[in-house]
């Protein structure tokens, strides 16, 4: 174990040097800060009454706040600030202890500016997850660690490697798939340990993920995906311009998202197949495959139905809008936004399918010496 955590660290330095650069490079082509983000706490609502702004026939909540300073330049400073006065939708209502975000300016004739523009969440993220480390570890003791020290991993990977190089101008593609080699062999060993078993799940993990890729890249064209159905696409082509290939970042996006489920097929076929040949190590080649391919589209039915179920949870609010659309269902699944959502959803299935046979075969030739 100690030579697999010095080798996972020695693989990571690169990275660590790759992100020091990055930032550097970033703040040296960075210009002088017009607006700063500060950080406050409501004291005390000074005002709350109903009144119908300028331009707008609706009423809404107004509110006067005293809100003290905790964060940024003006810390333990208190300002005043009022929400509501002008028409705005969905517009929250301030209490006394409240934490929000404040964008402070100063305008054209150098008076200070200040509006909330969210609230401070961090806290509660934080103890969500200190929630879920401590189940996991609970539960899982030992593998549940080394699992979330393989979590911490790939968030390393992805934040320090894959997204500054391809916010650098490097292909997406092949940076998500240089990324996901690194990913796949650090967080499969630290979760279920060093052995044969997760030997082959990492190999039918990345079988499965070239195919996917492959599809990926056949049905994006196919389809004639842009990759510019979300807003943030094109606030990000608005940012950088032509260095970024928002296709190619679409299909990064897939091969990614992907790459999480897979460990969970392929681990399980690769268990299982294990497990079959211990409680009966005479069993033969052919019988072995077909026992644990039975528990396989168990596997399979299941993990679609999670599939559909976890993207249609995530595209909830794009589903609403279409509901009562006069437009007819072959006219709405056209729509490039509803459009790359099908493909996503439907090229990940795919590759989760096709890796319960890969990996079962291969589990099934290593346990019987075919390979």
């Amino acid at each position: 174990m100690k030579k697999i955590f010095f080798t996972i660290i020695l693989l990571l330095v690169p990275f660590f040097f790759c992100a020091i650069s990055v930032s550097a490079q970033t703040e040296m082509a960075g210009e002088p800060i017009k607006e700063e983000t500060l950080e406050a706490r409501v004291e005390k609502v000074l005002e709350e009454k109903q009144i119908k702004p300028m331009g707008s026939e609706k009423s809404q909540l107004y509110q006067k706040l005293e809100l003290l300073v905790t964060k940024g330049s003006l810390k333990d400073t208190e300002i005043f600030i009022e929400s509501g006065n002008i028409p705005f939708s969905n517009l929250p209502k301030y209490k006394t202890g409240d934490r929000v975000i404040i964008s402070y300016s100063k305008d054209l004739e150098g008076n200070d500016t200040f509006y909330i523009t969210d609230y401070v969440r961090r806290s509660s993220l934080l103890w969500l997850f200190i929630i879920f480390a401590a189940l996991t570890t609970i539960i899982g003791k030992l593998r549940g660690i080394t699992s979330l020290l393989g979590m911490a991993l790939s968030f390393a990977i992805i934040f320090i490697f894959i997204l500054p190089k391809i916010l650098s101008g490097s292909d997406p593609i092949l940076t998500a798939i240089i990324g996901s080699i690194f990913i796949i062999p650090v967080t499969f060993f630290l979760s279920h340990g060093f052995s044969k078993k997760t030997l082959v799940a990492i190999m039918g993990t990345l079988i499965a993920l070239i195919i996917t890729g492959i599809l990926a890249g056949v049905f994006v064209e196919v389809s004639k995906l842009s990759g510019f159905a979300s807003e943030e696409a094109g606030f990000l082509q608005a940012a950088k311009g032509e260095l970024i290939n928002i296709k190619g970042l679409l299909l990064a996006g897939i091969i990614i998202g992907v790459l999480g489920v897979l460990d969970d097929i392929t681990i399980s076929q690769s268990a299982i197949v294990f497990q079959l040949k211990e409680t009966n190590p005479k069993i033969k080649f052919e019988e072995l495959y077909k026992r644990a391919m039975n528990v396989g589209q168990d596997h399979i039915s299941s993990m679609v139905n999670t599939l559909i179920l976890v993207y249609t949870g995530a595209a909830l609010p794009l589903l609403l809008l279409f509901i009562d659309n006069p437009h007819p269902f072959s006219e709405v699944i056209n729509y490039e936004i509803v459009a790359d959502e099908v493909v996503r959803t439907l090229v990940g299935s795919i590759g989760l399918v096709l890796a319960v046979p890969i990996t079962t075969l291969l589990a099934s030739m290593v346990v019987n010496k075919k390979i």
